[in-house]
């Protein structure tokens, strides 16, 4: 469905990122918005990712604006005036890596805590007609789950590490922000996100890199080792999809989960990618928590509610398919 009859102008940070840049190839596709893409270009930003999505440069150059900034800091007059009216906001410009916020805490209370102040009060101060804000929270500031357990999007908050707990404050300024700007937030929790030109250090891309390479990937698993971590993973694409989704009949000031169609043990999963390529897995179980502290072994979302709105994600099965064998023609991004 093309969403074309009123043409907006849409902020996403963090554009150059994962995520970010499949929102803004969906968008492109499905709309005739023009986008403004912020983003800072360090650890996980990848202007290649634009370019690859946005092959016609004069696509890119009448619809994509794009605009350095560290959120880190305020966003001042020039930044303002570059980025110009805004009707939407999608906020996914974060540090993202829990094994880097384990090491370096405060660099993740700066990225994901005063970053989204500084954007929220940007919203507050300029964009008196802003029709809605979209901030990508995760579904690991619920913390682990237990066998049976399905966090609702308004469950109490249990982080297990520090970018879990910089996720979750940001959720909280969001909110208060709504409550007393009358900002218009909504709040998403993304499961596990895969998908192409995913950074190389993520369990996807890694398992794929590593089974071409016929090299052994440790897999987390209970502290017996008896059995692998769970996930339910969901494709970027769908991410993009319940953006656009959420844009256009999500309400002001509520939460969603984002999740994928089934929920996954990692073993099954990297068994699964051997599998369409055809080759050996090589792995070894290793504990989650001995081998990486503040890690949780079962992630879990009820994805109910978007369910009931008319929303659902694509089968895990048909979109790794798809992921394993672009990255076979795409090695350069492994």
């Amino acid at each position: 469905m093309k969403y074309t009859k009123q043409k907006m102008r849409v902020l996403i940070t963090g554009g150059a990122g994962f995520i970010g840049h499949h929102i803004i190839e969906h968008l492109l596709h499905k709309t005739n918005w023009t986008i403004v893409s912020l983003d800072r270009l360090d650890y996980s930003g990848n202007l290649n990712r634009i370019k690859e999505v946005t092959q016609d440069s004069n696509l890119l150059k009448k619809r994509v604006k794009i605009i350095w900034h560290d959120l880190k800091a305020s966003l001042n007059k020039q930044i303002v005036k570059k980025i110009g009216k805004i009707d939407y906001i999608a906020h996914l410009a974060a540090g993202s890596h829990v094994d880097r916020s384990i090491k370096d805490p405060m660099e993740f209370v700066m990225d994901n805590v005063v970053g989204t102040a500084n954007l929220l009060d940007y919203a507050r101060l300029n964009l008196k007609s802003l029709k809605k804000f979209i901030y990508f929270s995760t579904e690991g500031i619920f913390g682990p789950a237990s066998r049976g357990i399905f966090f609702r999007e308004n469950d109490r908050y249990s982080s297990s590490n520090p970018y879990s707990a910089t996720k979750a404050a940001g959720e909280e300024l969001c909110i208060s922000y709504a409550n007393t700007y009358s900002i218009p937030i909504i709040v998403t929790h993304t499961m596990n996100v895969f998908g192409e030109r995913q950074h190389p250090e993520k369990f996807i891309p890694k398992v794929i890199g590593h089974v071409l390479n016929s090299k052994k990937i440790f897999i987390h698993a209970d502290v017996k080792k008896k059995e692998s971590g769970s996930r339910t993973y969901i494709h970027a694409k769908d991410i993009a999809n319940a953006l656009l989704f959420l844009l256009h009949k999500g309400n002001k000031g509520e939460k969603y989960n984002l999740v994928g169609a089934k929920e996954i043990h990692n073993l099954e999963l990297a068994k699964k990618i051997a599998k369409i390529l055809k080759k050996d897995l090589k792995y070894k179980l290793v504990d989650y928590h001995t081998s990486r502290p503040g890690h949780d072994l079962r992630y879990a979302l009820s994805g109910r509610k978007m369910k009931t709105m008319g929303w659902e994600p694509k089968s895990i099965d048909q979109r790794l398919k798809e992921v394993v064998n672009w990255i076979v023609h795409n090695k350069r991004w492994l």
